[in-house]
């Protein structure tokens, strides 16, 4: 029977851990993180996530400062916005809450963010720094899956990793945190072919494509160790709605361990986002 690897539990270690550090600022006569959140438009979602993150600041002691603007907000208000929030030194870490309204270039308004306060890693400074291993903000879920192999995995070195999609969000940083591990790294996705007999190679699977169920049992070698990034929200035939991965995890009893969905990668992404926001706070005290 595989291990199920609790992203729950884990996530609360590193939102304890957090917290401490943020007392210890403060003790320490320095103020409390700031974390920004920009929000445009009302996704369902996107609220569901905010209100998410925000409760947990609160929990962490880490000042949340919302700016909620309408779907139809203009793309030069709001990099207006982040323009008076990089200048403000009471703000430590800036996210833009993604998807953005079709009018607004994302790409454009995460580059005009501070590299410095990117908490969720995605500004080409960090990402460089990441892909040359010399520092910066590393992204939330790729930091999350790493400490989740690392409550399983003591050593890295030489270990056959399988990466299945190339996103820059998680498939291409998790590849390059990986390879700093000494690692053998194979990045692939759903148009490589014979997929199935590459992954079967691995002793670790990353599964990051957003395809349902894409990784089946004959898929995984006994053993193996999985992390299933995917999320993605389906209906059965009674009709209701259920969140699934990319891994049939019903069917992967002959691995070593298995994260769940829901349960695994998600919890992490916001306990990584909060651990990023007090790194920052704490690189800006010495810059």
């Amino acid at each position: 029977m595989a291990q199920i690897i609790d992203g729950k539990a884990l996530a609360a270690q590193v939102l304890v851990s957090t917290a401490a550090d943020v007392a210890e600022m403060v003790a320490a006569g320095a103020p409390a993180p700031g974390l920004a959140v920009i929000l445009v438009g009302n996704d369902p979602a996107s609220e569901v996530y905010v209100g998410r993150k925000i409760a947990q600041c609160r929990k962490a002691g880490i000042q949340s400062i919302e700016h909620r603007l309408p779907a139809e907000t203009p793309q030069e208000q709001v990099l207006a916005l982040i323009d008076t929030l990089n200048a403000d030194a009471g703000v430590h870490g800036i996210l833009v809450q993604l998807p953005l309204p079709k009018h607004i270039d994302a790409a454009f308004v995460l580059d005009r963010i501070n590299p410095g306060k990117d908490v969720d890693g995605f500004h080409p400074v960090n990402v460089g720094r990441l892909s040359t291993g010399t520092g910066g903000l590393v992204p939330c879920t790729p930091l999350g899956v790493m400490l989740l192999l690392d409550s399983v995995i003591d050593d890295y070195r030489g270990l056959n990793v399988v990466v299945i999609g190339k996103s820059n969000i998680v498939g291409k940083p998790v590849s390059m945190l990986l390879l700093e591990r000494e690692a053998t790294v194979t990045v692939t996705h759903i148009e490589t072919r014979d997929l199935p007999d590459v992954a079967r190679k691995a002793d670790v699977i990353v599964a990051a494509a957003g395809a349902p169920h894409l990784v089946r049992g004959y898929w995984v070698k006994p053993g193996a160790v999985v992390i299933d990034v995917g999320i993605t929200r389906v209906v059965d035939h009674d009709g209701n709605t259920k969140i699934v991965g990319d891994c049939a995890t019903h069917e992967l009893d002959h691995a070593k361990a298995v994260t769940p969905v829901p349960g695994g990668v998600g919890p992490m992404t916001i306990a990584c986002l909060l651990s990023n926001t007090v790194t920052a706070a704490k690189r800006s005290m010495v810059a």
